[in-house]
């Protein structure tokens, strides 16, 4: 801003220069003719006079003529009975010359040399010259000082942006000059105090529900281990006990997540499982749900060399083969591939790929909406992007989405939460 400031003022000081001064420029030459050419005239007349006033007490000689002229001056004088006098330098057709007849006969002519002209015409022009330079230097000068001024106001409410940005409002800034950068100024902490409630509301909103959640959670996590304890239960339904057991230990884990991915924390950067482990987990668990809708999830190329990825990443292949399930078709097909540090699970079906990219947009109704119904990819790739890694769709005629995530090593053992 500030220099487009400057470059705007120097550039309206150089129009005025030249608007005055080219005009005034273009006249100074023809006024210094005219003007010139009204003094050769005078002069030429004062010279007839004296010329016959001399003539009444002796003849006129070239001794008489010299030292009436001046440097770059030329006159001669023709007598009645034909003699001519010159005095001055050379005739030149350029010059600005006037002849005058004299009084009692003969007339005399009288010049100034273009090379003189010319002279008169620089020394006019000169001025011109340096005044509109030194308007041009004052004005960028001015420019400099008022656009520092201006610009000033914009270069604070920028830190104040940048500061509420990173989650400080910042101290209050001196008294703005311009009413404009006063009212952003309002505005923007204004703006900046309401996304502070709304925040700290949906952070105070996280942790409630996490508490709240906890504590049935754990009631009802004793109770099926005590359940699985007793002696009377059989042990088939102990196995499902426990089987419900790990599943609210996943229920847990999911909202510990979800609450660190409130608080702006990357969630389940602590632990990390082998990924051959966590798609296998994945499998068992949606299996039964894909027999029962007469479909099945096959594994192709997911073994012990993927590595380990984030515990979270469970929660995404969750929420992949749910999707795979409700509204793709045909069979399910996972498979992995790894890439220097990064390791690529594909979930695919037969059913047609959706159209565009919007399935990982979140609708409006969908911010305010308390089902949870459409949200999952929107979730998960938020999720993938917080751990490092990208949820993709590609761009096969049938539903395939990627899931790509950081890996450490393969000399590396992963940690097993």
């Amino acid at each position: 801003m500030r220099d487009r400031l400057v470059i705007v003022f120097i550039a309206l000081a150089v129009g005025i220069v030249a608007l005055y001064g080219v005009p005034r420029a273009l006249m100074i030459p023809d006024l210094v003719h005219a003007t010139e050419t009204q003094r050769v005239q005078r002069a030429t007349d004062l010279f007839s006079a004296l010329i016959a006033e001399h003539e009444r007490t002796g003849p006129v000689t070239a001794e008489f003529l010299e030292p009436l002229l001046q440097e770059q001056e030329r006159i001669s004088y023709a007598a009645a009975d034909g003699t001519v006098l010159d005095a001055g330098i050379p005739a030149h057709s350029d010059d600005i010359s006037a002849t005058v007849e004299v009084p009692g006969g003969g007339e005399v002519t009288f010049a100034r040399s273009d090379a003189l002209i010319d002279s008169r015409v620089q020394n006019a022009l000169q001025p011109v010259i340096w005044l509109g330079l030194l308007t041009i230097v004052v004005a960028a000068a001015a420019a400099v000082l008022l656009a520092r001024r201006m610009s000033r106001p914009f270069v604070q409410l920028a830190e104040t942006a940048k500061a509420i940005g990173s989650g400080q409002a910042g101290p209050e800034p001196e008294d703005l000059k311009i009413p404009e950068a006063r009212a952003i100024d309002a505005a923007l902490r204004e703006s900046a105090a309401t996304l502070e409630t709304r925040i700290r509301r949906e952070h105070e909103f996280a942790a409630n529900a996490s508490h709240q959640l906890r504590t049935p959670i754990t009631a009802v996590r004793l109770e099926l281990e005590d359940l699985s304890l007793w002696p009377q239960t059989p042990p088939a339904v102990r196995e499902q006990l426990d089987h419900a057991v790990k599943e609210i230990d996943r229920l847990a884990d999911a909202i510990a997540q979800l609450l660190e991915m409130a608080r702006g924390d990357v969630p389940g950067t602590g632990t990390s499982s082998p990924l051959d482990v966590t798609i296998a987990a994945a499998v068992e668990r949606w299996s039964a749900p894909a027999r029962d809708a007469g479909r099945s999830i096959r594994l192709s190329g997911v073994g012990p060399s993927l590595g380990a990825v984030p515990a979270a990443a469970s929660q995404i292949l969750d929420v992949l083969l749910h999707n795979a399930l409700v509204h793709g078709r045909g069979d399910i097909t996972i498979s992995g591939t790894r890439r220097a540090e990064y390791v690529t699970v594909q979930v695919a079906d037969e059913g047609p790929r959706p159209k565009g990219n919007s399935v990982f947009q979140r609708r409006p109704e969908q911010r305010s909406a308390t089902s949870g119904e459409g949200i999952g990819l929107a979730l998960s790739a938020e999720l993938a992007e917080s751990l490092g890694g990208h949820l993709l769709l590609e761009g096969d005629a049938t539903t395939t989405f990627s899931l790509i995530l950081p890996s450490p090593a393969a000399s590396q053992p992963p940690s097993v939460p």
